[in-house]
């Protein structure tokens, strides 16, 4: 065959044409449709982030807690400080504990945003909140937590959790473990509590 031959193309037929053009709108549909699904969450989770993002700067920009400036987790109940005092496998008490019944609701001592509502080895079920100046209040041991989730916001006094005796506390009275976390180390939280 010549080279300047063309071979002769078929022409699809209509059928062939109609059945192609229902398919690419069936798939251009189905792809509306996931998106006018998708978008919401989306554009909810990117305002949730969005949001989140900017209530921790303005965190980070206040000023940290200072001598006497916060109420107690637990209030009425009695403070004592037990920061320091010997633990278990030559640790020494990054914290205070705080006794009440269990399941007395803990407050929240700062405003702030949730970084954490789990488990770890030695607190047991805990809850950590990033406040001001980024400080991070660890409590622990709790029996339960409040209906809180990461990146919620939470005010001064909102209920966090409930006193247990979880983690390494198990079998002892129950208490919330209550610390403060500054540039990852911890503070003594005893000085910056309100005393009543």
């Amino acid at each position: 065959m010549p080279a300047d031959e063309k071979i002769p193309q078929s022409k699809p037929s209509f059928f062939s044409r109609v059945i192609s053009i229902l398919i690419k709108a069936t798939l251009l549909l189905a792809l509306l449709f996931v998106l006018d699904k998708l978008l919401p969450s989306i554009s909810q989770q990117t305002q949730s982030f969005v949001v989140a993002k900017w209530q921790q700067l303005s965190l980070l920009q206040q000023a940290l807690p200072t001598e006497n400036s916060l109420p107690s987790p637990l209030p009425e109940q009695n403070l004592t400080d037990t920061w320091g005092a010997a633990r278990s496998q030559g640790r020494s008490h990054e914290g205070i504990d705080i006794f009440a019944p269990r399941h007395t609701p803990i407050q929240s001592t700062t405003q702030g945003i949730v970084s954490k509502v789990g488990e770890n080895n030695l607190g047991g079920r805990v809850v950590v909140v990033v406040g001001p100046g980024g400080a991070g209040h660890y409590y622990a041991h709790l029996e339960d937590y409040a209906d809180i989730a990461p990146n919620d916001w939470v005010n001064q006094g909102d209920v966090i959790g409930y006193v247990g005796d979880s983690g390494n506390a198990k079998g002892t009275p129950p208490h919330v473990h209550y610390g403060i976390y500054i540039n990852g180390s911890a503070v003594n939280p005893y000085p910056l509590l309100q005393k009543e």
